[in-house]
C-alpha cells in the first residue's frame, strides 16, 4: 500500500515554463491527502527559491520538503528532519581552484541566500522571464563558504567537466539534471538520503512510497522507491531507472499514473 508520494518540481509537478501549479495539480494533491496519503516535495531547489514557485505551490499543506537534492529536509511543521551541508574540507580544497578558474559562473547555495562567484547570464535570463530581476543573486567571494554552511554548488559547466570539478572537491558528487549546469552535493547526499530521513521520521517503509521525477538527479530516487515513476518528458536514461513511465507533465502525467 502506498502511504506517501514524493514529487520533483520542475518538469514534474509543473512544466519549466509555467510559474504556477495548475489547478488540476493542486486538486490532485488534495485528493491524495484526503485518502490519508502524505505528500512531499523532493527538489534540488534551496529554501530561498520557494517563493518563486508562486502562491498555489506555497499554499499546499505539504507533509514535508526534501530540498537541495536531499541535503535539507523539513517536516509539516517546518522543523528540520535532516541537515547535511557540504564538508568544510571539500570547500577548502575547491574554493582556491575555483578562484583560479573563474571563467565560468558558479552558484553557492545556503539556506537563506544564494550567491554567484561571477555574473550568471543564465540566472539573469530566468529571473527576467519571471519579472523578478530584483532577486538576482549577488556576486561574492566564495571564501564566505568557509564560515557559512553551503549545501549545494552549481557550476555552469558541461557534463564532461563534472569529473574535473569533483576531483578538486573531495567528499562531493554531481547530481546533474541539465546540460546547462550541475548540482554538486555531498557524496553521501542525494534525494534518497533525504527521503530515507523523512520516512524514518514518519514511520513509513520505502516499499510504501511512490516518487515522480524527470531529471538525472531523480534517477537514484526512482530506483530507491517502492514505485518510481518517470515523466514522459524525461530523458531515456532517466526512464531506464523507473518502474513506470507516464505521460508528459504537460499532459497531466502525474494524474495519469496515479
Amino acid at each position: 500500500m502506498i502511504r506517501a508520494v514524493f514529487f520533483d518540481i520542475d518538469g514534474t509537478l509543473k512544466p519549466f515554463d509555467e510559474h504556477e501549479l495548475r489547478d488540476t495539480t493542486v486538486q490532485m494533491l488534495a485528493d491524495l491527502q484526503s485518502k490519508g496519503i502524505r505528500i512531499f516535495v523532493a527538489s534540488g531547489r534551496p529554501p530561498v527559491q520557494l517563493p518563486l514557485l508562486g502562491e498555489k505551490f506555497n499554499s499546499v499543506p505539504w507533509d514535508g520538503m526534501i530540498l537541495l537534492n536531499g541535503q535539507y529536509c523539513l517536516n509539516k511543521e517546518k522543523e528540520v528532519v535532516h541537515n547535511m551541508p557540504i564538508p568544510k574540507e571539500a570547500l577548502h580544497s575547491l574554493v582556491p581552484w575555483l578562484k583560479a578558474h573563474a571563467d565560468y559562473p558558479c552558484s553557492f547555495c545556503e539556506l537563506e541566500m544564494s550567491y554567484d562567484i561571477a555574473f550568471n547570464q543564465g540566472m539573469h535570463d530566468y529571473l527576467e522571464s519571471l519579472g523578478k530581476l530584483d532577486e538576482m543573486p549577488q556576486v561574492l567571494d566564495p571564501v564566505r563558504s568557509y564560515e557559512h554552511d553551503t549545501y549545494q554548488i552549481c557550476p555552469y559547466i558541461p557534463p564532461e567537466m563534472d569529473d574535473a570539478f569533483v576531483a578538486h572537491a573531495p567528499g562531493m558528487k554531481s547530481a546533474r539534471w541539465t546540460d546547462e549546469f550541475a548540482d554538486m552535493i555531498p557524496e553521501k547526499g542525494g534525494k534518497p538520503a533525504g527521503i530515507q530521513a523523512m520516512i524514518d521520521y514518519y514511520g513509513i517503509d520505502r516499499s510504501e512510497i511512490m516518487v515522480f521525477g524527470d531529471g538525472g538527479n531523480d534517477s537514484d530516487m526512482l530506483e530507491y522507491a517502492g514505485i518510481g515513476v518517470a515523466m514522459g518528458n524525461a530523458k531515456d536514461e532517466v526512464k531506464a531507472h523507473a518502474d513506470y513511465i507516464t505521460l508528459d507533465c504537460r499532459d497531466d502525467g502525474i494524474l495519469h499514473a496515479l
